[in-house]
């Protein structure tokens, strides 16, 4: 059973919400505006609170954890209600994490009903690369690498994807006041995902977590800044960028992952006002010059399962040019809008940029 309902989560009358055994799976993000409260006092004020599901560390600790549970956890429960902001690229742990819950509550005999409190996405409806092609992370239904869909619609997607059968509701995002008074990107998702540029620049940008170059974690502007210790750079250097895109020689000193402590040598990506920038596309090229260039540079433990494309691995090591790369994913990229719009929840759609 699928419900998308219109008025805010205190409204609903579902007894599984107004007695039932509730369990909150949240983030920071589930702060209320309009009431001064997080969405948990909601069930804690009725006495009904069970369990909170929440990530481990501080909301700032420089390395984003995961939100941790088991099948045990979820016994005796009637509803489970999830608030979590996702930031628009299928490598978002949290949202992992959702997924990763909704395959437990597909196997249970008697599964607690599934609440989404949506969110408006961050990086907005733009779609970037493909759907993956060979195997791919666990619990990451078949989603562009950026998706254009939000929380809510993606449950919707992956419920339908695994054939569930508890029920999910989606509350709107549009039934809160705190979209009225926050930007989606107010309160940071993630520890690395801090403000307004980051969620563009992660749909290319996350791919670097699995790789020896990083991504500004540890800095102040993850993912528009990349580098390493063995990067040398100089202002005449023909560093691959798209129109609308600087990209400027730099140095930095992490606070936190492989590089703690260390200088680092390597760019920032600075993006004019108004453009629509294709992180992955700048990404992959990007990748393909660091490998030429660096014999040094190295792929981690993952980064094919992430990237979930052949083709694309492929050009970044030089077997395929850049024309043919585009093409696939421009086809994949058309491919995905048709099966996301048989989700979508509100009146704007995913859409490319062209």
């Amino acid at each position: 059973m699928f419900s998308f309902r219109t008025t805010p989560l205190e409204e609903q009358l579902d007894k599984s919400l107004q007695e039932g055994s509730v369990a909150c799976f949240c983030t920071q993000n589930c702060w209320d505006t309009e009431h001064g409260r997080y969405m948990y006092d909601i069930f804690s004020s009725r006495g009904n609170l069970k369990a909170i599901f929440s990530p481990q560390d501080t909301e700032l600790t420089p390395q984003t954890n995961h939100i941790v549970f088991d099948a045990e956890m979820l016994k005796g429960l009637n509803a489970v209600v999830v608030e979590i902001q996702d930031v628009g690229s299928r490598y978002f742990n949290y949202t992992k994490d959702l997924f990763r819950l909704m395959d437990l509550l597909r196997e249970m005999d008697s599964a607690p009903s599934l609440y989404i409190v949506d969110h408006i996405n961050p990086a907005g409806r733009v779609v970037e690369g493909t759907m993956p092609q060979s195997e791919c992370e666990s619990h990451v239904p078949k989603i562009a690498h950026r998706h254009g869909l939000t929380l809510g619609e993606l449950a919707y997607l992956y419920h339908n994807e695994i054939g569930a059968r508890f029920a999910l509701h989606v509350i709107s995002a549009l039934a809160s006041d705190s979209t009225h008074r926050l930007m989606p990107w107010t309160i940071a998702p993630a520890s690395d995902i801090p403000g307004l540029f980051t969620c563009d620049m992660y749909s290319g940008g996350g791919l670097w977590n699995n790789t020896n170059i990083c991504p500004g974690i540890g800095t102040a502007r993850p993912y528009e800044y990349i580098g390493a210790p063995y990067v040398k750079t100089s202002r005449g250097e023909p560093v691959p960028a798209p129109s609308g895109v600087m990209v400027r020689p730099c140095s930095f000193t992490p606070a936190a992952g492989i590089y703690e402590g260390r200088k680092c040598f390597g760019y920032q990506i600075m993006l004019q006002p108004g453009v629509e920038y294709h992180s992955l596309n700048h990404t992959l090229q990007l990748m393909r010059y660091f490998r030429g260039r660096y014999p040094e540079f190295r792929f981690g433990e993952g980064f094919e399962r992430k990237l979930a494309d052949p083709l694309l691995f492929d050009y970044i090591e030089g077997k395929l040019d850049w024309t043919a790369a585009q093409e696939h994913i421009k086809v994949e990229e058309q491919k995905w809008i048709r099966k996301a719009k048989k989700f979508v929840l509100y009146e704007d759609s995913p859409y490319r940029i062209k």
